[in-house]
C-alpha cells in the first residue's frame, strides 16, 4: 500500500530544507533539489516505519495547498517547491492491549 504526501522544499542561500505537513517532526536538508528529493524520501520512509513499529496510526494525506504568506526573503527563503511524494507503507504491528504490558512476554 502506498500514500501520497505532499511535501514543501524551501530554498535557502546554501541548501534545501524540506518538509511533509502530515508528517509532524519529519524533516531533511539537502544541497540541492535532488538530493533534497532523496534525503525527504528516505526521512519519510524512516519516520513511517518508526510509527509502525510503535503500532502508531498513519497520518492522512490530506493537505492540497499551502499558504506562504507568513514566508519572506529575509527569513533566508528563496522560493519553495512544493510536489506530491508517494511512499510505500510498512506494515504496522498489532497495537498492545492498553491492559497488558508489551515488554511481558507469555509462555
Amino acid at each position: 500500500m502506498t500514500k501520497r504526501f505532499l511535501v514543501v522544499y524551501e530554498v535557502g542561500e546554501n541548501n534545501y530544507s524540506g518538509f511533509a505537513p502530515e508528517v509532524a517532526g519529519c524533516a531533511a536538508i539537502g544541497v540541492d533539489l535532488e538530493g533534497m528529493r532523496q534525503n525527504m524520501r528516505e526521512a519519510l520512509e524512516f519516520h513511517l516505519e518508526g510509527m509502525a513499529q510503535n503500532a502508531e496510526p498513519f497520518p492522512e494525506p490530506v493537505t492540497t495547498v499551502v499558504d506562504f504568506a507568513e514566508e519572506r526573503p529575509e527569513d533566508g527563503v528563496s522560493h519553495c517547491v512544493v510536489e506530491w511524494v508517494e511512499i510505500a507503507l510498512p506494515l504496522q504491528k498489532k497495537p498492545v492491549p492498553a491492559s497488558g504490558d508489551p515488554r511481558q512476554i507469555s509462555a
